[in-house]
């Protein structure tokens, strides 16, 4: 079994009030050295065998046409999770 990680962000001039309020609490909290934040998403699609290219390919078209609203988020990512756990 394999999985599929697929990362989803606001585009670049969209704004973001979730990322905005993490990174007004993070210097409260101690971690005064971070300048910004951005909020997204992460989609995990497990497959039963291998993650092959033709996998990733999907999980891709996946990610732009139904994980991901094209209007105001981008795709940013797309690999398999070598991480899984057997």
């Amino acid at each position: 079994m394999g999985r599929v990680v697929v990362d989803v962000m606001p585009k670049p001039e969209i704004l973001d009030p979730q990322g905005k309020a993490v990174a007004g609490a993070l210097p409260r909290l101690g971690f005064g050295q971070f300048a910004g934040v951005r909020q997204g998403k992460r989609f995990e699609l497990e497959v039963d065998g291998p993650v092959t290219e033709e996998i990733l390919a999907a999980a891709r078209a996946a990610g732009e046409q139904v994980l991901s609203n094209p209007v105001i988020e981008d795709v940013v990512a797309v690999y398999e999770d070598t991480e899984v756990s057997a």
